[in-house]
Formats: C-alpha cells, sequence, structure tokens
C-alpha cells in the first residue's frame, strides 16, 4: 500500500507497511480468488438484484407516502384548463377512459380483467388517477368502488 507523505522536502511516494496493511493485501488475495469463481459471482449478482428490488419496494412505498401527503395538502397542482379539450393521455389511460365511459360505469375489478393486470391494485392506482384529473368521478357502493364518467 503507498499513501503520499506530506513532506516539504520529499515529494515522493512512501510505502507503509505493517500488519494491518499484510492483512488487508492478504484478505484483498484470497477474496480475488474467490471473484474467479462463477457460483461466487452468479451469487453476488442474485443478491444484488435482491437490493436493488427491496430499495425499488421501498422508494415506492416513499413516493406514495409523499403522493398522499400531497393530496392531503393540496399541493397537486391543477389540470391545466384545455378549453373544454381532453387532456393527452398515455394509451392505456385513454383506453381505460373509453372502456369506462362505453359501459357507463366499471370497477377496478373490471378494469381488471378487461386489460389484463395481474391484481387490482394497478387498476385502481389507473382509475383513481384518472379520478383526481377530473375525468372520471366514483361512487363507493358497498364493498365495491364504481367509476363513472
Amino acid at each position: 500500500m503507498v499513501i503520499p507523505m506530506k513532506d516539504n522536502h520529499d515529494k515522493e511516494f512512501k510505502p507503509i507497511d505493517n500488519a494491518f496493511t499484510r492483512e488487508v493485501r492478504s484478505d484483498l488475495e484470497t477474496n480475488i480468488d474467490k471473484f474467479r469463481d462463477p457460483v461466487v459471482l452468479g451469487e453476488m449478482v442474485y443478491r444484488l438484484l435482491e437490493e436493488r428490488e427491496n430499495t425499488n419496494r421501498l422508494l415506492k412505498n416513499i413516493l406514495q407516502k409523499l403522493e398522499s401527503m400531497e393530496m392531503k395538502m393540496g399541493a397537486v397542482p391543477a389540470m391545466p384548463d384545455l378549453g373544454g379539450a381532453e387532456p393527452l393521455l398515455p394509451e392505456i389511460d385513454d383506453n381505460i377512459l373509453k372502456f369506462v365511459k362505453g359501459q357507463g360505469k366499471a370497477t377496478s375489478e373490471e378494469v381488471r380483467a378487461k386489460f389484463n393486470y395481474r391484481g387490482k391494485n394497478a387498476a385502481s392506482a389507473r382509475l383513481n388517477r384518472l379520478c383526481d384529473m377530473g375525468l372520471l368521478q366514483k361512487q363507493q357502493v358497498g364493498k365495491k368502488v364504481f367509476f363513472f364518467p
């Protein structure tokens, strides 16, 4: 290990040789041999992917809580006035809006089935966002929530 020495007289790098340096060097040499094993590399990649998924889950939860707080505070910006024209939407939202208008009303379960979502949460989130934009309205009847134009 080489550490620069701050000395006015000598501007050269001087190696530091002590027990700690030798131990670190030994550990690195041992691990470098392990990193050549594809099984070890595969395990490391797998664990990195797991950590990334966990991080993404945490970030998603934080984002949902932040959006919820913004909604409660009224900090969500209002939709711009388009003079009666409908706003531009992602294709899936546009298709969902057309489906609800065609049906007259729809539940998140119906939207889930029509658009092949795995669960109701994704369909509910899309429908609720369309409600927040003022494009749909919703009403709860018993345990079901109906969305209508």
